[in-house]
């Protein structure tokens, strides 16, 4: 007779480049707070909005036409799962800020269907952050944040927000939806901020 019961696995993988706490995963597994957003290019618009107010939109087509990159790297969700080597498409944020007369410290992120992250716009700043349109060589399906996401891949991904439609610049922190929830303000996968007090 075992001692161990059927299906019992253990510990599941454990990568060593891996942040502490996280178990490596190799699907990429979906989670929302709410509704999956449909929003169609031809109506889907982001708009920074500076402190001073001043708002610079692009549409998808503007969107587009900007230079693009390739971004890859690791993605770490805050439910302890990371996913490895991943490969997207889009336009870096510094193109946009050039755009964009700021010295704001914040940005509040908003998405269609009402969510909302924030964060210190020196994160979204020197190539660390990208407006994405494509993963793995495929449009962005609505599931996982199409038609745009924001990525900031050295955070937890709860701040990569799905359904992206516009950052508001401000000199004071305003936290978003997770945020008032009790998650972590800033949310680095390396210290393990997932929760207020972390």
């Amino acid at each position: 007779m075992s001692i161990v019961t059927r299906g019992f696995r253990g510990r599941r993988d454990v990568a060593p480049d891996l942040p502490p706490g996280q178990y490596l995963t190799h699907d990429f597994p979906v989670l929302s707070a709410g509704p999956t957003p449909r929003v169609d290019h031809d109506r889907w618009q982001f708009t920074i909005t500076s402190e001073a107010g001043a708002r610079h939109t692009w549409t998808w087509r503007d969107l587009l036409a900007l230079p693009n990159e390739q971004p890859h790297g690791d993605i770490h969700c805050v439910t302890k799962w990371p996913k490895l080597n991943t490969h997207w498409k889009g336009v870096s944020l510094d193109v946009l800020f050039d755009a964009v007369d700021t010295g704001a410290d914040y940005a509040v992120v908003r998405s269609y269907g009402g969510y909302t992250t924030n964060l210190p716009v020196e994160d979204l700043l020197d190539g660390q952050a990208w407006l994405v349109y494509r993963y793995e060589d495929d449009d962005l399906t609505p599931e996982h944040g199409g038609p745009v996401r924001l990525l900031v891949a050295h955070l937890y991904f709860w701040k990569s927000a799905k359904w992206v439609k516009g950052l508001e610049l401000s000199d004071n922190d305003e936290p978003g939806f997770r945020e008032t929830l009790g998650y972590h303000n800033y949310g680095d996968p390396w210290r393990e901020q997932r929760y207020t007090g972390d």
